[in-house]
């Protein structure tokens, strides 16, 4: 690891742990508990249908995570020290981790420039809970002093910070010039928004009623307003985005616009189950038939072939076929093969140097000692 790689790591990790503290100070600020926001599906459906366009999104709910799903694959033990630590870090920096009620990372692809140069994707992250956006903002500013200045930009503040190693890294490497400065901005009392400066501006005019996400990008997000985790988007319109089929940023190339491989995935609860729901667009149903056989052929053979018994039975079970004009596929774990799966990879395996050896001495017979000759005159 050279030494740009090395201050790369630690300033992430001083702001990630700056950003924890500032949102604890401007918890411990607030004198009010905000009730601007609930974890109710149609508050995620609000936020999230003010976002600005993105060909990929991922929404989680901690709430539901933390709250449903936790309690049904960790054991009670490991689940109150979980909670314990919660209280320790409330207590200790002001912040509840569980208050948050809404995720949400958005990416957006680029056409290439008019050098025909690639253009790197924006990432977004949104974070919504309990917690006053302003305020954190403004320590972020007077913690980070020179690295960090405000800009308006519409009807709000932007917070600007300056990231040195990437700005030193992206004189060798021109992909990184659109990560040097990043860009922080309140969309309301207890939303906040990080990302590129260009995205969050885009996040800025969303807010505002202009570019927002498609409706059909946040139905099929949301399509289970109850999942733990979703995920949506477009990835072969995002490489065709990248890639110039579309044009570049200053010539216009026709194409026919598609939802071919439009996709969805999310994970959700039934009971003493968690549900693996996904759908593919394939533009007809005879397509569907198509790939939907095709998959069905590939597929087994490798599920056969993996060595892990419990993970090759999660996946025998998915079940797929085609619907309509996508495929859809679905699965029921129960949440005992997750705990035990879950248990599995958090237990310490024991090291090889661990492991007793049978040392080479108890195995050989003892060196005879050598003999001296002598000579008789």
């Amino acid at each position: 690891m050279n030494v740009a790689q090395k201050r790369l790591g630690t300033l992430w990790l001083g702001t990630f742990a700056t950003i924890l503290l500032l949102v604890s100070v401007s918890q411990a600020q607030s004198s009010q508990t905000l009730s601007a926001h609930t974890s109710s599906p149609q508050s995620a459906s609000t936020l999230l249908s003010s976002l600005p366009e993105a060909d990929t999104i991922i929404y989680a709910s901690p709430q539901r995570v933390l709250n449903d799903a936790a309690p049904k694959v960790i054991s009670p033990t490991e689940l109150a020290k979980l909670r314990a630590s919660f209280v320790d870090i409330k207590k200790n920096l002001g912040v509840d981790p569980a208050s948050i009620d809404v995720v949400a990372v958005a990416i957006r692809f680029h056409k290439p420039a008019a050098d025909l140069s690639f253009v790197p994707p924006d990432l977004l992250a949104v974070v919504s809970g309990d917690f006053s956006a302003d305020s954190m903002l403004s320590l972020a500013g007077a913690f980070l002093q020179d690295n960090a200045r405000t800009e308006k930009y519409s009807s709000k503040t932007l917070t600007i910070m300056k990231i040195d190693p990437i700005a030193e890294a992206a004189q060798k490497n021109p992909l990184l010039k659109s990560f040097v400065e990043m860009g922080a901005v309140a969309l309301n009392s207890n939303t906040l928004v990080v990302g590129n400066v260009d995205y969050v501006k885009a996040a800025v005019d969303a807010s505002e009623g202009n570019g927002r996400i498609s409706s059909e990008v946040l139905n099929s997000l949301l399509r289970d307003p109850n999942a733990l985790v979703s995920m949506a988007g477009s990835p072969l319109t995002a490489f065709a985005k990248s890639f110039g089929m579309m044009g570049t940023q200053t010539t216009k190339r026709e194409n026919c616009p598609t939802r071919f491989g439009d996709f969805y995935a999310a994970i959700t609860m039934d009971g003493t189950n968690f549900n693996l729901r996904g759908a593919m667009n394939t533009d007809n149903p005879d397509t569907a038939k198509i790939i939907n056989g095709l998959l069905a052929s590939v597929l087994q053979p490798a599920i056969d072939s993996i060595p892990d018994k419990e993970a090759q039975a999660v996946l025998k079970g998915i079940k797929m076929l085609p619907k309509e004009n996508e495929i859809v596929w679905e699965a029921d774990v129960p949440e005992q093969v997750v705990a035990t799966m879950l248990r599995e990879q958090t237990q310490a395996k024991p090291s090889p140097q661990t492991e007793a050896k049978p040392t080479e001495t108890s195995t050989k017979k003892p060196l005879a000692k050598p003999r001296r000759r002598t000579r008789r005159k």
